[in-house]
């Protein structure tokens, strides 16, 4: 069939403009699969491949999650450098960080007289119930209040550690706030007196974990001081506070400023309480204290309102009148003050018998009564007073009756008993003139605790002298050996009789059992500080053996001391083999010296301390602790340690 001569025009043109379209067509897909090509392949060069590429036409779309903001950028830019960029779309997202971080994970602890409440995030794999039931056992009565939320997250390294320490801590603290996080265990807490509260911050420091840092916030109550004291002596060439009590830190601070001006050197203190008489207590301890400074030798004593200054025979009557006058007048209302100028020795007093009661209290507990004592009644006061204050056996009575004693001397020899039982060792000298006491104490504040009783029974015009020493080895809170010492008393037992294996082995012989009771005996006090036990060896033998053999040496000695009711939760046996000799390995002696056992103390790295924490944390990026040598001198384990001051040997 022909075409009529009118269509072959238009269908010519028609089968043209299909021809366009389809070689349009088929140059667009051309430029779509090559331009796709080119940018999947560059994405792909750049590690981009969580970029896809899809395409419209000559549109390109880029989609996919980026992993950061900073590539879904470099995605675009190589994009980009294939095609026009005015071609590409951005359809990427960005993974959401927060999201993807773990929960901080975190316990509150809130403990007072009615419960316990808890309030926090933990791990869901945490056994939140163990955790409710311990707390529910140290309420007795009172409630626990479970505010924990949970979460599917893994558990955090420290996190076991630091909750059991918080949970120990909080037994030992009724009224307390414990926050626990892997990390950091922070503990505000009050307690009951100054000493309550460094026997606390001690204990909590000692057995906290390695790795974790402690934050302390513990608060003393103000202690009631009754009656209000202060005593102030001035000689010559020094000048001292017997009791110093004050009522504010800015009253403290006007005080100690005082006594130094009124010549007071050296360590001053000052203890802050509750009972002042008057708010203007401060006002006149300034007062006083330049008047002593003025007079130049003497003493002023506070007991609550009533004051009592005593100048020294070397005061001219002039100075005293002057000084005792400008005092009495500038003094606030409340206070009395009643002045005494010592009269001057003569001749006549000078040769009168004295007439003196003396108590010695010695070291081992033993208090001998001496001197006179008015009547047969109060010789059996006294020493009735005496035994039931130091022991029935402690007393030995030497004193004989003088009926021309002063009126009120058994009242104020009982009053010096009793000071004198504040100490651990001194006497007690009471005469018709004064009272004094001298002697040794492990307890800061004895001398306010003594001036105060003095002043309280007799009344501030009685004159007596205070001369308490303290002394720190008799403090209980310091007296226990510390980290470094527990350490160098073991190193010393062991350098003196060594601990001998059987050969090639980890068996202890019996001849070492005398050196193990004694480190025993030690770690009596010392248990609550971490301690390494390193295992040595010399270099003969495979390295792999004698690492291993170290290594059961070490564990030995733990399982001797434990074997011994030793605490051994803070040792840690290393095995360090071959790798740390302190002699030559190619002599005998060289070689027994390097076979050893070596304790060292295991102390945490310093770093990012800051106010009010106590850093125990070891070093942050593979949680390594760092062991401390006696002589400061410290190691990483396995890492070339330090050589010990106390270096014992062993047998192979």
């Amino acid at each position: 069939m022909r075409l009529p001569l009118k269509a072959i025009g238009p269908a010519a043109f028609l089968l043209a403009g299909l021809l366009s379209i389809l070689a349009a067509t088929l140059a667009v897909a051309v430029v779509e699969n090559r331009s796709a090509a080119g940018i999947r392949s560059a994405l792909a060069a750049d590690g981009l491949n969580w970029a896809q590429v899809d395409t419209d036409g000559l549109r390109i779309f880029l989609t996919g999650v980026a992993p950061t903001e900073s590539e879904r950028f470099r995605a675009l830019n190589v994009a980009g450098s294939v095609v026009d960029p005015d071609r590409l779309t951005d359809s990427m997202d960005v993974v959401d960080a927060d999201a993807l971080r773990p929960p901080d994970f975190t316990i509150e602890v809130l403990r007072n007289g009615d419960g316990i409440s808890l309030i926090g995030l933990v791990p869901a794999d945490t056994n939140r119930e163990d955790i409710v039931a311990e707390i529910s056992a140290l309420t007795g009565d009172g409630t626990v209040t479970d505010m924990l939320e949970t979460a599917r997250h893994p558990v955090p390294k420290g996190w076991a550690e630091a909750v059991k320490f918080g949970l120990e801590a909080l037994g030992n603290l009724p009224r307390s706030k414990i926050s626990i996080s892997p990390e950091r265990v922070a503990i505000t807490a009050i307690s009951d007196s100054a000493a309550e509260k460094a026997r606390l911050e001690a204990d909590l420091a000692r057995k906290a974990p390695r790795g974790l840092r402690l934050a302390l916030n513990i608060s003393a109550p103000r202690p009631v001081i009754a009656p209000f004291t202060l005593r102030f002596l001035k000689t010559e060439t020094a000048a001292r506070f017997d009791a110093c009590s004050a009522d504010s830190e800015r009253a403290r601070s006007r005080i100690l400023a005082a006594a130094a001006d009124a010549g007071a050197a050296g360590k001053i203190t000052c203890t802050i309480g509750l009972g002042v008489p008057t708010p203007e207590w401060a006002d006149a301890i300034v007062m006083g204290l330049a008047a002593m400074k003025e007079l130049g030798s003497g003493s002023i004593t506070y007991s609550d309102a009533d004051i009592s200054l005593v100048a020294d025979e070397t005061v001219s009557q002039a100075v005293f009148d002057k000084v005792v006058g400008e005092l009495e007048s500038n003094l606030p209302a409340v206070f009395s003050l009643n002045a005494i100028l010592t009269p001057k020795a003569t001749p006549e007093t000078a040769e009168s018998t004295v007439q003196e009661f003396r108590a010695v209290l010695t070291q081992d507990g033993r208090v001998e009564l001496r001197g006179r004592i008015g009547d047969e009644l109060s010789r059996d006061a006294v020493e009735n007073f005496a035994r039931s204050r130091f022991g029935t056996d402690a007393v030995v009575p030497a004193t004989r009756l003088d009926s021309t004693v002063p009126a009120g001397w058994s009242l104020r020899v009982l009053a010096a008993l009793e000071a004198l039982g504040e100490l651990d060792s001194g006497q007690a000298v009471v005469r018709p003139d004064s009272i004094r006491i001298v002697g040794a104490t492990g307890v800061t504040d004895t001398s306010d605790a003594v001036a105060r009783m003095l002043s309280d029974k007799l009344g501030s015009q009685q004159d007596y002298e205070l001369d308490i020493r303290y002394d720190p080895a008799l403090d209980p809170l310091t007296g226990l050996p510390t980290a470094d010492e527990c350490v160098a008393n073991i190193n010393a037992a062991l350098a003196a009789s060594k601990i001998n294996f059987e050969p090639g082995s980890a068996q202890i012989t019996p001849g070492a059992a005398p050196t193990l009771d004694r480190i025993a005996e030690l770690m009596k006090d010392c248990a609550d500080f971490p301690m390494e036990i390193g295992g040595h060896t010399d270099s003969q033998g495979r390295e792999e053996m004698n690492l291993a053999l170290s290594q059961n040496r070490a564990q030995a000695i733990v399982a001797a001391l434990m074997a011994r009711r030793v605490l051994t939760g803070n040792l840690a046996a290393e095995g360090y083999g071959e790798t740390v000799p302190i002699a030559d390995n190619g002599t005998e002696e060289g070689r027994e010296a390097n076979r050893r056992i070596e304790f060292r103390l295991i102390t945490p790295a310093a770093q990012g301390i800051g106010d009010g924490e106590t850093d125990l944390s070891g070093e942050e990026a593979a949680a390594e602790v760092v062991v401390s040598t006696p002589d400061d001198k410290t190691i990483k384990p396995r890492k070339r340690p330090a050589t010990s001051v106390a270096t014992p040997k062993v047998n192979p």
